[in-house]
């Protein structure tokens, strides 16, 4: 099962949206939170608070 590029969260058989930008590089997106968030609005995926990549940056920084 292919992750979503922004949250890293599995995407489910039969569900999410597959998104191939004119360079030919492919985004898998779990929902459109993520793909508005990622697409429109330029977040970054460490700096948004309910990503695993934040919650992986957050308890590397507490150690």
């Amino acid at each position: 099962m292919p992750r979503c590029d922004f949250c890293r969260k599995q995407v489910e058989p039969g569900t999410g949206k597959m998104f191939v930008t004119k360079e030919g590089r492919v985004y898998d997106f779990c929902s459109m939170k993520c793909e508005k968030n990622m697409l429109k609005l330029h977040r970054k995926p460490r700096t948004t608070q309910w990503t695993v990549e934040y919650g992986q940056i957050k308890k590397g920084m507490k150690k």
